[in-house]
């Protein structure tokens, strides 16, 4: 659902679009529907419908309260997705600090290692939520592996729009150095955040370690699929073939 938005703000959608479609995750209301445009409307009723079935899946042990966490996620993640629409609109050029801080926010790893909890058993709390909520440090590690791997991909392979920048390209703006040498500053990023990662589960853990291994696993997704070119975009060799070893081939005992 989160490819879906994000492909709609990023590709399909006009930003005076993109206004009441913002508006209407905002409110999570079904009557906001009948100012959207139609093709709007599909994703935007399939969104509602998810968080609907969710509440029904944990109603049983009066856990709902999870689900308005999930909701607050999408809305932030809807919310950062307009601001880059905004800059794209108004020219602006951010710095790439500036850039940066709401590029995390958009690649959704924080969006999604919160509703993984929404499932889970007693382990999670409300303290849980108010903790991932507040970007404790291994789900920054997470969004920080997630983004950086994924620009630096993307800007190898080039399938961006020109006028589509990444955070590399505001490196490369901001600090008048080249694409290779951008490369080594953000993999220096990519293995700084494993070590974050890492470090966050030696020493005494704010959570259980069920729940940072969420954000692990989150992690080891993007490890997967873009270690050796965009296995998201350009599903191929390499991801289906882990993924038919893994759930087709029988493993020989």
């Amino acid at each position: 659902m989160s490819s879906i938005i994000d492909d709609t703000y990023d590709s399909y959608a006009t930003y005076d679009e993109l206004i009441p479609y913002t508006a209407a995750i905002e409110r999570c209301d079904i009557k906001c529907i009948d100012q959207l445009p139609e093709y709007m409307k599909l994703s935007y009723k399939a969104l509602l419908d998810i968080f609907e079935e969710m509440e029904q899946l944990v109603a049983k042990h009066e856990r709902q309260y999870r689900v308005e966490y999930v909701k607050n996620e999408i809305i932030r993640l809807a919310q950062s997705y307009l601001v880059e629409a905004k800059w794209t609109i108004q020219n602006y050029k951010p710095s790439f600090e500036e850039f940066k801080a709401n590029a995390l926010l958009t690649c959704g790893y924080a969006m999604l290692a919160i509703a993984s909890y929404v499932g889970m058993g007693d382990i999670i709390t409300p303290e849980t939520f108010k903790w991932a909520a507040n970007d404790p440090k291994i789900i920054q590690a997470s969004a920080i592996i997630c983004r950086f791997m994924d620009d630096v991909v993307e800007h190898k392979v080039k399938h961006r729009k020109e006028d589509d920048w990444s955070t590399i390209d505001y490196y490369m703006e901001e600090y008048g150095v080249t694409a290779e040498e951008t490369y080594d500053v953000f993999n220096n990023y990519i293995e700084s955040a494993w070590k974050d990662m890492n470090q966050e589960f030696l020493k005494p853990t704010e959570m259980p370690t069920e729940v940072l291994d969420r954000s692990l696993n989150l992690t080891r997704v993007m490890d997967v699929l873009y270690r050796e070119g965009d296995g998201y975009t350009y599903v191929g060799k390499v991801t289906k073939g882990g993924i038919t070893s893994l759930l087709i081939e029988q493993v020989p005992l």
